[in-house]
């Protein structure tokens, strides 16, 4: 039955098990009950598991605090072309003679964009473009009033046409590849590039300026969010931060977290990733079945499952910690969902 069991799990979920039978050992907890963990658990306290305090952010992550009066800081970027950021969330907006374009409207402090905007310039909004789709990057459109022109890729009109939120009113203009906003003087270059975080998540160019908005893609001195940023396509988003690192940028504005990016923080971040996926993919290989299961347990292919994808996590975990934890912020935060979405990856896609 183990042969079996293991010839269908390598089938139906690509597992790459390793040949062999493996040594077991009986379980020390009854069916249903938390048992001892599995044998060389890293000291980074996995998923679901409280902390009592997570690894101190480095000081390479650390920028100018924000105001609490404010709820906001403000950051020249050059012609025209400001940043917004409550040190967590990132928008842009780019003032011309006659008006202002917003790129995206965070609800974490989008009541206080048009006082942002106010320290400025006293022109209206006119435009509004949206990077993609989620609410917490466009959630707060409707706290700009007025009825600004409303730009995005047409994958991000279709969810929101279906999403229905009038948090997120729908898109007045829409492209498919390429789409040139020319308002005054200002200039801004969107593309698309395909599924990668989610459908219709676009490249916003500012040439004149050099300044890349892509959200949701690189986060600068930061571990990734969840799931390599709740990545629809894993692949794709691999091929994306390459592509970013291609683009003759000198500001990268990632939608988070708490400053700008450079070209070296797009590197780092190639490489933590390909690292990752190197150590997963020998995790993946080297990882026997069966190990530490009940006899009980051999026949159900959806526990074998679990019992080897666990263990590969934690081997990825393991091999990525002691070059990685120092050198991202909030590391030990996401690194368990990194290898485990790592490896769902390499399964499947």
């Amino acid at each position: 039955m183990k042969s079996s069991i293991s010839s269908v799990l390598a089938i139906v979920l690509g597992l790459g098990l390793a040949s062999g039978n493996s040594a077991w050992a009986q379980p020390t907890a009854a069916p249903g009950e938390a048992g001892e963990a599995y044998q060389g658990m890293p000291a980074i306290a996995p998923m679901g598991v409280r902390v009592d305090r997570y690894l101190p952010v480095p000081n390479s992550a650390a920028v100018p605090p924000v105001d609490p009066a404010k709820g906001y800081r403000l950051q020249e970027l050059g012609h025209g072309l400001y940043m917004v950021t409550d040190n967590a969330y990132q928008s842009m907006f780019m003032v011309y003679d006659k008006g202002v374009v917003v790129m995206d409207a965070p609800p974490s402090y989008s009541a206080h964009l048009k006082q942002a905007i106010a320290e400025v310039t006293d022109r209206p909004i006119t435009h509004l473009i949206y990077s993609h789709a989620h609410i917490d990057h466009i959630g707060g459109a409707a706290d700009l009033g007025g009825h600004p022109i409303i730009v995005a890729q047409e994958e991000t009109k279709r969810l929101l046409e279906r999403s229905n939120d009038p948090k997120r009113p729908v898109p007045t203009v829409t492209f498919k590849d390429r789409y040139t906003l020319k308002v005054g003087s200002q200039v801004l270059e969107l593309s698309y590039h395909g599924n990668a975080h989610e459908p219709g998540n676009i490249f916003i160019w500012a040439p004149a300026q050099k300044v890349l908005m892509v959200v949701d893609i690189v986060f600068p001195g930061w571990m990734a969010w969840s799931g390599f940023a709740d990545a629809q396509d894993i692949p794709g988003y691999f091929n994306q931060v390459a592509e970013i690192d291609k683009i003759p940028f000198e500001t990268l504005v990632s939608g988070h977290v708490d400053r700008v990016g450079t070209h070296a923080d797009v590197r780092e971040q190639l490489e933590f990733m390909n690292d990752v996926k190197s150590a997963t993919r020998t995790a993946l290989q080297t990882t026997p079945p069966y190990v530490g299961m009940a006899d009980a347990d051999k026949t159900n292919p959806w526990a074998v499952a679990d019992n080897y994808i666990d263990r590969v996590v934690v081997k990825c975990v393991d091999a990525v910690t002691p070059k990685w934890q120092s050198r991202l912020a909030a590391y030990d935060v996401f690194i368990w969902s990194q290898c485990f979405a790592m490896q769902q990856s390499l399964r499947i896609d």
